[in-house]
């Protein structure tokens, strides 16, 4: 009996690859090549299965395209490339990588508010084009963390993670908006305190988004939203393109209506809108918030553990619509 087929659409660590070749007959991109959504379509085709990252949109006209399709394992925990409708439609699974990133991202999360609060990368290029010659008693002056208020939206693990730095770490006053509130043991264990969004962000010395990206969550924060937090308060978006109205917080930051924001995903990414390319007051990283050799390795790990399991007739680790598989 032939192995499926299975496609690895960007380039991974090669003992994934190994591995998924005892089991598979695969192709893969190794060479990193950005393909169009018609490139994918033309790999795609007669594959049984798909080995995804975040960019890889799978959508009805691929699913249309690709009837020999039956799972695709995203190597991210975020799946907003995912059509999960058009893929339950048509009988293909759908799977993530959660949990093994949690801590890694939420390091990253508190990195990335530390470094906009205290204003390091502006300071940076300040140094780096010669420009210190003197001290000076307010030279980029930031904000403090630590005893400030740390404002949360989205308190799922990763939220959680966040939380639990800025409290026990800094000493921070944590609060927090999501979709359910968090149980009463959970809130103690990240010294959380449940709020409104509009309080939320009328309270917040630092935002942090950690919310997934969906219809509902796009622009969740916009201009309105932006003008409703201090003058003196950060932004911090770890969570998916998207959910900021991107010009919007451009036009904010150029206006100081808040003090400074740090980004590591984007509208449209890899390109970045050109007005925050123009701001001096933000931080800007390309997507890295996971990036450690070990979380991406297991992250890697959990996308291959997914398209085996599924092969051999088991059921998948992290499934997101389970349901495709009662109809198998």
């Amino acid at each position: 009996m032939s192995q499926p087929k299975i496609l690895v659409a960007r380039a991974v660590f090669p003992e994934i690859i190994d591995r998924l070749s005892q089991h598979f007959d695969v192709e893969s991109n190794q060479a990193d090549a950005s393909w169009s959504k018609a490139d994918l379509i033309e790999h795609l085709k007669g594959k049984h299965g798909a080995f995804t990252t975040g960019g890889d949109r799978i959508d009805a006209e691929v699913l249309a395209a690709c009837p020999d399709l039956k799972i695709c394992a995203n190597m991210a925990v975020g799946y907003n490339n995912f059509d999960i409708d058009a893929m339950t439609a048509a009988g293909v699974l759908a799977t993530n990588a959660p949990d093994v990133l949690t801590e890694t991202t939420a390091d990253f999360g508190f990195a990335l508010i530390m470094a906009t609060a205290r204003r390091l990368t502006e300071s940076e290029h300040y140094l780096r084009a010669g420009q210190w010659t003197k001290w000076s008693f307010d030279m980029f002056a930031g904000s403090d963390i630590h005893g400030s208020t740390l404002g949360i939206l989205g308190m799922g693990r990763i939220g959680q993670g966040i939380a639990k730095r800025g409290a026990h770490g800094f000493g921070m006053k944590v609060i927090y908006h999501n979709r359910s509130r968090l149980d009463a043991a959970l809130e103690a264990e990240c010294k959380a305190r449940y709020v409104s969004k509009e309080e939320l962000l009328k309270t917040a010395d630092h935002v942090v988004l950690v919310l997934p990206y969906s219809a509902a969550s796009h622009h969740t924060i916009g201009a309105a939203e932006l003008a409703q937090m201090k003058p003196t308060a950060t932004l911090v978006n770890i969570a998916r393109g998207g959910i900021v109205d991107d010009a919007a917080l451009a036009k904010a930051l150029k206006n100081k209506v808040i003090a400074a924001a740090g980004l590591d995903v984007f509208e449209g990414e890899p390109k970045v809108h050109p007005d925050l390319l123009q701001v001096p007051n933000v931080v800007l990283t390309p997507h890295i918030a996971s990036s450690t050799i070990p979380t991406r390795l297991a992250m890697a790990a959990l996308a291959a553990d997914n398209l085996i399991a599924f092969f051999a007739g088991k059921p998948p680790l992290t499934p997101l619509n389970a349901a495709v598989l009662a109809r198998q």
